[in-house]
């Protein structure tokens, strides 16, 4: 089974979320086996050689390379993936002191949250940001973890030289509709587990991860956003189309969710 544990652990975010002492999932990865010893089957001399039947073993998944190289078909990148951290933080911005709820509906086992889920988040939202709980404790964000079967989509992405990432990320997130608070949170996580590969492969996900964390806040935002990457390590460069990622104007009340995942093959 594949495990994802979400946990908002970058130093800027857990500062301004108070989520310091929110526990990681343990990795489920397990070591590959030592290869098995191969004996020889041929008869002894001068008997005749009956034949060798081999038994059937269904064809090993190509790996990502493989998978994103320009004769891979684009629809199937059949590539096994093993989802290895996840950290959303969901900022809310009304126009007016908002009294909000916001519920998750997710496909897996939510393990942590805090502020507390209970059966939603009811708090009271400021235009700055600021969000109150009921016995007064104030927040920067809400955050929360958990585990599932997600298999994140690479069919397109950007494949990113380590030394760029920090460029790259201020570009992107910018673009998607970040503001210069929220991109610093995410890549003062990010950034230091992506910058000494050589290479990363990069996707912001669209309904992989929203279709498996359905949102729901009330009032309804008149903007969300909702912004989660999912990147593999990589030794050396691939080709893989390029992702087409939306341009967005915040108007109103204002939703944003920022997340990741690091991905890497089993």
């Amino acid at each position: 089974m594949k495990r994802i544990a979400l946990i908002l652990a970058a130093a800027l975010a857990l500062g301004l979320c108070g989520c310091g002492n929110a526990a990681q999932v343990p990795s489920s990865r397990t070591e590959p086996s030592a290869p098995s010893e191969t004996y020889s089957t041929a008869p002894p001399s001068g008997e005749p050689e009956e034949p060798n039947e081999e038994p059937a073993v269904e064809p090993d998944a190509p790996d990502v390379e493989s998978a994103l190289e320009p004769s891979a078909p684009v629809e199937e990148p059949a590539i096994e993936e093993e989802p290895l951290d996840e950290k959303p933080a969901i900022y809310l911005y009304p126009e007016t002191p908002t009294e909000v709820t916001v519920k998750l509906d997710y496909a897996g086992t939510v393990t942590c949250t805090y502020p507390e889920y209970g059966k939603g988040w009811h708090i009271l939202a400021e235009p700055d940001g600021v969000l109150t709980d009921g016995s007064g404790r104030q927040y920067n964000c809400l955050f929360w973890e958990g585990v599932s079967d997600v298999s994140y989509d690479f069919r397109r992405g950007f494949c990113v030289a380590g030394a760029d990432t920090r460029a790259f990320l201020e570009e992107k997130l910018a673009q998607m509709g970040l503001s210069d608070r929220e991109t610093g949170d995410f890549i003062a996580y990010w950034l230091p587990r992506m910058q000494d590969h050589p290479y990363n492969l990069i996707a912001f996900q669209g309904r992989a991860y929203t279709d498996a964390a359905a949102l729901t806040v009330e009032p309804q935002p008149d903007t969300m956003i909702r912004v989660f990457m999912a990147f593999r390590p990589l030794e050396e460069p691939v080709d893989i189309p390029e992702q087409e990622l939306p341009g967005v104007e915040r108007k109103g009340f204002t939703a944003v969710e920022w997340g990741g995942a690091e991905v890497r093959k089993d």
